[in-house]
């Protein structure tokens, strides 16, 4: 079974935001495998593929309801109640520091100054998860970078962001059918920029 945990803030007010790009992932890929999100054994919300015969593999799609500084309560409670491998398990989130539209997937790594990341790390105990990030771009750097991310994406951005969340889901789907390292393999092949982490982890940011 595979657990793919999409990262956000829950409440309207935080709807649309670049923080909430984890969330509109997990969205896309419900609508994709037309199942419904509901209540779970943890302060989240999830929807599950039954895995039957013919179809893809058993999943679990999850939107904490915590705040993104405590995502991880929510996913180690649900990694441990299913017992999901941690092979097994994708988190979806959100990078300032990639160019706006870009994916790019590890098989494990540091949070790099991410919180929602930092307190998966925190409750699991281990970096040794898959991740799977989507640029949304800086801005300008004068500006706080808090401020950045609880933005939402102008009319200009808006259509590449959504072909980028329709891109991450078709990722999940791979990742669901077939692990990581394919993933890795498809996505991460835009032109690295200075702004962005490589492939050994190195950058401003995991």
């Amino acid at each position: 079974m595979k657990l793919i945990v999409g990262l956000g803030n829950p409440g309207s007010k935080y709807h649309g935001t670049r923080h909430n790009v984890g969330f509109e992932v997990v969205d896309e890929v419900a609508r994709r495998w037309d199942v419904m999100f509901q209540s779970a054994p943890a302060d989240a919300v999830l929807a599950k593929s039954s895995g039957m015969p013919g179809e893809r593999e058993a999943a679990i799609l999850v939107k904490p309801l915590t705040f993104m500084n405590r995502s991880g309560l929510a996913v180690g409670v649900l990694q441990r109640y299913y017992r999901v491998a941690l092979s097994d398990l994708l988190v979806v989130t959100e990078d300032v520091n990639l160019q706006l539209g870009r994916l790019r997937a590890r098989r494990q790594g540091s949070a790099g100054g991410h919180n929602g990341l930092g307190s998966v790390i925190e409750c699991l105990g281990t970096e040794q998860f898959s991740r799977l990030r989507i640029g949304v771009g800086r801005g300008d750097p004068r500006h706080r970078l808090v401020s950045r991310v609880l933005s939402r994406f102008d009319s200009g951005e808006r259509p590449e962001m959504d072909d980028a969340v329709r891109r991450a889901g078709e990722a999940v789907d791979l990742f669901v059918d077939a692990g990581i390292e394919p993933v890795m393999n498809r996505y991460n092949r835009w032109e690295t920029t200075a702004a962005d982490t490589d492939d050994t982890g190195n950058g401003t940011r995991d």
